[in-house]
C-alpha cells in the first residue's frame, strides 16, 4: 500500500556519509517535532535526478525553509558512499541531507518502490516529495514518469507550502 496523506511514517534507519564516517539517523528522529521537505530520487548522478530534481532543491532551499521547514533531505536506494559523493558533487554539504536508504526498506514499507531493472537499476524509489509534519504525511507529490521532476519538483513543492 502506498504512503497516503495523513499517514505517519514508518519507522526505519538510513544512513549517511559524513566527516566523522558512516552515520545511521532513525526515522524518528529526523522527522520529530519538525517540519521536513523529502523528496526521492530513482537515482544518485542519473540523468534526471542529477541535472533537474536536485539542483532545483539546492536552488529553493532558502525560499523553502523561510516557509517554516526546518530540514530539506533527497532519499536515494543507493549506498551511503554514492550519496555522500553526490553531496560533494553538487555542493550539497550543510544544505540538505543526503539519505541512504541502502536496502530499500523505507521505500518498500511506504509503497514507493519500483522495479527500474529494464534501465539496469534493479529496484529503486519511485520519484516523489512529501512535507511531513511531526512524523505525518501533509503533502505527497508523485511523479507518472521517472524521467520527469516536474509534480515533485522544488518549484511545485514551494507552492504548497
Amino acid at each position: 500500500m502506498t504512503i497516503a496523506i495523513g499517514d505517519t511514517l514508518p519507522e526505519a534507519t538510513f544512513k549517511e556519509k559524513t566527516a566523522d564516517g558512516m552515520a545511521e539517523t532513525k526515522v524518528s528522529d529526523l522527522f520529530s517535532g519538525k517540519k521536513v521537505v523529502l523528496f526521492a530520487v530513482p537515482g544518485a548522478f542519473t540523468p534526471t535526478c542529477h541535472l533537474n530534481h536536485l539542483p532545483g532543491y539546492l536552488e529553493n532551499r532558502d525560499a523553502i525553509l523561510a516557509k517554516g521547514v526546518d530540514e530539506i533531505a533527497v532519499l536515494s536506494v543507493n549506498d551511503a558512499f554514492v550519496m555522500g559523493a553526490w553531496e560533494k558533487a553538487t555542493n550539497g554539504t550543510g544544505k540538505i541531507r543526503y539519505l541512504s536508504d541502502w536496502d530499500a526498506s523505507f521505500t518498500k514499507a511506504i509503497g514507493m518502490d519500483a522495479d527500474l531493472s529494464a534501465g539496469t537499476l534493479g529496484t529503486r524509489s519511485k520519484r516523489y516529495s512529501m512535507i511531513v509534519e511531526d512524523g505525518k504525511v501533509t503533502s505527497l507529490n508523485i511523479e507518472d514518469a521517472p524521467g520527469q521532476a516536474v509534480t515533485s519538483g522544488a518549484a511545485a513543492l514551494l507552492a504548497q507550502l
